[in-house]
């Protein structure tokens, strides 16, 4: 832990809480920080959330400890009234809330001082950057992907040239240094696991009690959503690779609620008994753990794209190993970055649903072996993968 209390001003234009991953991942690392020493601020936009989150508290949704402060910063926000929230005018209408959010950003700079300023948006610290450097803060910068379009990539080329920047993927980092723009190192900083989410967590058979799902039979489960802007994750795989193996249950937790619709539709459409489709929805962030302590193999069937495959580091991924179940994930880059085939998971190639037929069975027809690659992988994660880990290196960079 540092011994001067830095103050980190972590700046993100989302809704807080919401029901995507980045939420999650914003609000711990937020906690990380504050526990590894320094005092956090974060400021969110003040967006028109869901019905169900519109009076959630972030800190109980996320079940964070309340070690950092929280502003929401005024944006005009007029994407909620595109339905779907896509096409021109949605775009349009997210273009005029990032630029009022930044000029809310640059206005509330103006007036708070910070050692460090630190973001996953580019756009943001771009526009931040000269003001921050006048003030005499430090700039960490984030990269979760390499930006699309011309000006978008020529943007956070700028950033990256001027700030200290860390990439989610070993390939993320070597493309931004490809690009030029690197005058210091880009750091890997894959993303990780809140220790205590996963300290007591009950046994299998007593957490699938709590929930009411089967106590005897194996369980593939699937946590997170089922799509990502539109992204298949690849679950139709999993299902008609269960369609091969007999008495499984396939559970899914999250949503949307018309996605597992459909999915559930394709699990009957496959003659697969409806009892063994078990779905809970959306639940809140501090219950997650409960449900993946239930079950047997985690799966993470994502279908090959440049994102996937480069530069995602998915959170589920790393709650999967420190739940105690055995992973079963697609044999991408990104992944194998973590992963060990045959030692701390098992990898099949991506859309093949023979081959994640044939492992998902592996792993089924013995114990053993689904019990030492959860091991392997929960003492794994547990040394080299926590988000207070993760926040003392940034902080080790920054503050140097």
């Amino acid at each position: 832990m540092i011994a001067n209390q830095p103050r980190l001003l972590y700046i993100a234009n989302i809704r807080l809480p919401t029901e995507k991953a980045h939420g999650l991942q914003i609000m711990q690392n937020c906690e990380a920080f504050a526990e590894q020493g320094a005092e956090v601020m974060l400021w969110a936009a003040r967006r028109v959330n869901t019905p169900e989150l519109r009076d959630a508290d972030a800190f109980e949704y996320y079940g964070v400890n309340r070690v950092f402060q929280m502003w929401r910063l005024p944006t005009l926000d007029l994407v909620a009234l595109v339905p779907g929230q896509s096409g021109i005018l949605a775009r349009l209408f997210f273009g005029i809330q990032s630029l009022t959010f930044i000029i809310s950003a640059l206005i509330a700079l103006l007036f708070r001082g910070a050692d460090v300023v630190y973001s996953r948006d580019a756009s943001v610290l771009f526009a931040l950057l000269p003001l921050s450097r006048i003030k005499g803060a430090k700039v960490g910068y984030e990269a979760h992907t390499l930006a699309n379009g011309r000006f978008g990539r020529w943007m956070q080329k700028q950033v990256v040239k001027r700030a200290a920047t860390f990439a989610t993927t070993r390939k993320l980092a070597d493309e931004l240094i490809a690009l030029g723009a690197a005058r210091s190192p880009v750091h890997v900083a894959h993303d990780g696991i809140r220790t205590a989410r996963f300290q007591n967590l009950p046994a299998r058979d007593a957490a699938r009690r709590e929930i009411g799902w089967p106590e005897v039979g194996l369980i593939v489960g699937y946590v997170g959503r089922l799509q990502t802007l539109a992204m298949d994750k690849g679950v139709g795989t999993v299902i008609a690779a269960l369609a091969q193996i007999p008495d499984a249950y396939l559970a899914l937790v999250g949503g949307p609620d018309d996605a597992a619709e459909a999915y559930r539709r394709q699990w009957l459409e496959l003659g697969l008994p409806e009892s063994h489709f078990l779905y809970t929805g959306q639940v809140k962030a501090d219950r997650v753990p409960i449900y993946l302590a239930t079950f047997d193999i985690g799966v993470l069937p994502l279908p090959f794209t440049g994102h996937f495959a480069y530069y995602a580091s998915p959170i589920k991924l790393f709650e999967y190993m420190a739940s105690g179940c055995a992973v079963v994930a697609s044999d991408l880059p990104s992944i194998r970055e973590v992963i060990s085939d045959g030692e701390t998971g098992l990898l099949a190639p991506p859309s093949d649903i023979q081959a994640f037929s044939l492992v998902i069975n592996r792993l089924k027809d013995d114990p053993a072996l689904r019990e030492t690659l959860a091991k392997n992988a929960h003492q794994l994660v547990f040394e080299h993968y926590t988000w207070s880990a993760r926040a003392a290196a940034i902080l080790a960079v920054l503050l140097a």
